[in-house]
């Protein structure tokens, strides 16, 4: 299980990762988190939700009433256009953060 504290910088470049592909709704996007990660990792909804409104106020997301396939009312979240510059930018510090921590982790066995 990953620790929150080791993936609290990455939370944003997750949720926009994911919504790149489609709108979503909270607990689709944690859904689809956990899947990804094999569930080593599960976003807690505080955290979650946190996040999506840091997003929205920071007009990297918006936000619109729809409705789930069970037919729930839900509020989805898409990506912005800044919101993409945002994530490819982000991804980039990833590679670049990825590489530089891999330096002192190689020949470290598990």
């Amino acid at each position: 299980m990953i620790s929150a504290d080791a993936i609290r910088g990455y939370i944003d470049l997750m949720i926009l990762s994911l919504l790149r592909r489609t709108p979503s709704y909270a607990y689709e996007i944690a859904q689809q988190i956990s899947d990804v990660t094999g569930d080593e990792y599960a976003i807690k909804q505080t955290t979650l939700y946190s996040a999506v409104k840091r997003l929205e106020s920071s007009a990297l997301v918006t936000s619109y009433p729809g409705t789930s396939k069970s037919g729930k009312p839900r509020t989805y979240y898409q990506i912005t256009a800044q919101g993409l510059e945002y994530l490819t930018a982000k991804a980039l510090e990833w590679r670049h953060t990825k590489a530089v921590v891999d330096r002192f982790t190689e020949g470290i066995d598990s």
